[in-house]
């Protein structure tokens, strides 16, 4: 680790150094300054008889990564801040809870889990996303004509098939995508985005897109790749030849693709053609949180929230 340029981790609006340093502890000593590192306001630590007390809200999903292998991470944890780390069983959602004699380690221990949760969750794949709907009659029109075209013109070039292209119904708009890990995310989701306004009442796409993205990193539920959103509609992929389905399942089941390395193509020529292609244009009036792999009567991803603006 270059020791001028660490890694930072976004925690909760905060921004954190990771150290890869291990402190050796030792029993006898006086209470450390495990804060030196760490904002010791950023969490809400009660006073309790037996001492300090912490709680955080993990996904079960990211119980084991705490545990670690035959326990030895939590046991590192509880050893290198002096605190007993309670997580609930897996499979079952609730707290994780942080008790300890001093107040500085119960906060050393809650802010090592959370920067454990965010790498690892930064690991996992997307489950939703933030869009745009693009799929009106007038726009998909026009994309069924220009993969007509292309396969008409470019059906020669180096793996350009029918496969590559988006299915009309799930036409839209990419603001951000999320790894939400349980239904309470899901809802935390939903409920920021019902409490967005554009207070200034503006129709600058951008303008939303990137006050949405602010709102979603601040709150965690969405990891910041840009300043701004690049706003962007997928028309062709490699992905889409797989079957979703398939990999709906995989996915499920372990987190990972069975499939094996995406076949590429040449769209040099599709660049070339129909850089200046028109698909039409439409009035947008809302922002949805939609599920990666599941979908609605009408073959659009099926939305678990939306946000309205005129």
């Amino acid at each position: 680790m270059e020791v001028l340029r660490p890694t930072l981790i976004r925690i909760g609006g905060r921004i954190y150094r990771k150290n890869n340093i291990r402190q050796q502890t030792y029993p006898n000593e006086e209470e450390d300054d495990f804060c030196a590192d760490e904002p010791c306001d950023a969490f809400m630590v009660e006073e309790t008889e037996r001492g300090f007390q912490c709680t955080v809200e993990v996904p079960s999903l990211l119980y084991k990564y705490i545990i670690g292998k035959k326990g030895e991470t939590r046991k590192r944890l509880e050893t290198e801040t002096r605190t007993s780390i309670s997580i609930p069983k897996p499979g079952m959602e609730g707290q994780i809870v942080i008790t300890g004699q001093q107040r500085s380690g119960v906060i050393s221990a809650r802010t090592r889990i959370d920067v454990l949760v965010e790498s690892f969750r930064k690991k996992q794949p997307f489950t939703h996303f933030l869009s745009f709907a693009l799929n009106q009659p007038a726009i998909q029109e026009k994309f069924l004509q220009f993969k007509e075209e292309v396969l008409e013109k470019c059906s020669k070039d180096h793996g350009v098939n029918s496969s590559l292209f988006q299915n009309p119904a799930k036409l839209h708009l990419t603001i951000g995508t999320l790894v939400l890990l349980s239904e309470q995310e899901t809802r935390k989701a939903c409920e920021l985005l019902q409490r967005i306004h554009m207070k200034d009442g503006s129709d600058k796409l951008q303008l939303i897109a990137d006050r949405l993205m602010e709102q979603f990193v601040t709150s965690g539920l969405m990891m910041k790749e840009w300043d701004r959103v690049k706003l962007h509609a997928t028309i062709m992929n490699t992905l889409f030849r797989k079957d979703t389905n398939v990999e709906q399942q995989n996915n499920a089941t372990t987190g990972k693709s069975s499939f094996k390395e995406r076949e590429t193509f040449d769209g040099r020529n599709i660049l070339k053609i129909f850089e200046n292609f028109y698909f039409g244009e439409l009035q947008l009036n809302s922002v949805h949180l939609s599920q990666r792999f599941s979908t609605d009567s009408s073959g659009y991803y099926a939305t678990s929230g939306q946000l309205t603006f005129s």
